[in-house]
């Protein structure tokens, strides 16, 4: 008996199969989990609907048939309430929510921090840190008591990596916002954590330049390499679950221990011979 079994719950962030939030989907799903999913919205004129079957063909790799399949825009709150409606509909109640939602303006997320544009600033801080706030405002209501609340967060929020840039500040906003969430939903023993993966390659990060980061941390990590999407799912899986239930307002890092260095490790020893 998996982990999940008679659990429900809703994943936001899918854009294909190399998504984190597929990564942790697809561990759920096999720990006997049902979920609803949404997709980015498709252009009107996009007759091929690009976005909506990048998803489809996640669940067709499994030969899996979601409970619900929806667009949403973070950015519209009329679309998370629908969103939020449509669960209730199918569910009544959802065990867990994930949230794997971000995004910069390349130009932005590539030039020096300083001269980050202001409209390009607040978009990135809407989709990326308040609509983490929206989401779990709206789905307030269909939130079981004790259920989970997981976003995805990286530690360029918590100490600088350059190249991260805007999109650092961002995580940072992100990080502190999970925390308010965890104690606002904490007296009906709803949970509220952020998962912090090591570079991955991912549709986001590619335009984050993931390749560098990779070599690096390879290097610099204590257990000597980089982490795997089935490991980064496999933890975002268990904070969704009951065995994560004495756990709130944290930031778990998935990074082969990248973190918690202080020092560039064995990334010197060759220069020391």
């Amino acid at each position: 008996m998996g982990m999940f079994e008679g659990k429900k719950g809703l994943i936001l962030g899918v854009a294909n199969d190399r998504s984190i939030a597929w990564a942790i989907a697809k561990e759920i799903i096999a720990q006997g989990g049902r979920c609803a999913f949404t997709h980015l919205p498709d252009r009107a004129d996009d007759d091929k609907q690009k976005n909506r079957r990048r998803v489809e063909k996640c669940f067709e790799e499994i030969g899996y048939t979601p409970d619900l399949l929806v667009p949403l825009d973070v950015q519209n709150d009329e679309q998370i309430r629908q969103v939020m409606a449509q669960v209730k509909a199918t569910y009544g109640s959802i065990d867990f929510l994930l949230h794997s939602v971000a995004f910069a303006d390349r130009t932005d997320l590539q030039n020096d921090t300083i001269r980050t544009s202001r409209s390009g600033f607040l978009m990135a801080m809407d989709i990326s840190a308040y609509s983490f706030i929206a989401v779990a405002n709206a789905a307030q209501e269909v939130l079981a008591d004790n259920a989970s609340v997981l976003g995805m967060t990286y530690y360029g929020g918590e100490k600088c990596v350059p190249g991260y840039n805007v999109m650092g500040i961002c995580k940072a906003a992100l990080d502190a916002s999970m925390r308010y969430l965890a104690f606002d939903l904490g007296p009906r023993g709803i949970r509220v954590n952020v998962l912090s993966a090591g570079p991955l390659k991912t549709l986001a990060g590619s335009a984050a330049g993931v390749g560098k980061m990779l070599e690096l941390y390879a290097k610099m990590a204590p257990l000597g390499r980089n982490v795997s999407h089935d490991e980064v799912g496999r933890t975002g899986a268990f904070l969704l679950s009951d065995w994560s239930n004495g756990i709130t307002g944290e930031i778990l890092h998935v990074d082969a221990g990248y973190n918690i260095m202080g020092s560039p490790g064995r990334l010197v020893e060759p220069m020391a011979h």
